[in-house]
């Protein structure tokens, strides 16, 4: 089964020099773990929520919440996104992707276009769930 079948399309993504703050109202807007990083359209990194998480003051919101802690979301996207990019092309079947996955220690895997402008993501709780309904369907034959 190829990921092209497999993916979401609902992409969220930021530019490179979208502040943090957008990238953050992002996550709590959408339930997500997972955001595209583009410039002018073409994928060039990954933020993981728990990144992120790492990268913020747990004070943001609070009433300890300092100005430094409020400075750092004023930071832009590109200086805390994984520039390391792990990409499939649509045609890439599920098999493949999960060697990817485990080969790469991945939490997802942005599917890309020709012109590595992305077209879809995968993450690996997608994967599992795909597998256990593969499986599910097999044991009750």
């Amino acid at each position: 089964m190829a990921l092209e079948n497999l993916m979401s399309t609902n992409l969220l993504s930021v530019d490179l020099d979208d502040e943090l703050a957008k990238v953050q109202e992002i996550f709590n807007q959408h339930n997500i773990h997972h955001v595209l990083v583009t410039d002018r359209g073409v994928l060039v990194g990954t933020i993981i929520l728990a990144d992120l998480n790492k990268h913020l003051s747990p004070n943001i919101g609070t009433r300890r919440e300092t100005h430094a802690d409020t400075s750092l979301l004023r930071q832009k996207a590109h200086q805390i996104m994984s520039r390391e990019l792990v990409t499939a092309p649509p045609s890439m079947g599920i098999y493949d992707a999960v060697l990817k996955f485990d080969d790469n220690k991945l939490t997802c895997l942005p599917i890309v276009d020709e012109k590595n402008k992305p077209i879809g993501i995968i993450t690996w709780r997608d994967i599992l769930a795909i597998l256990a309904q593969q499986y599910r369907a097999k044991i009750k034959k």
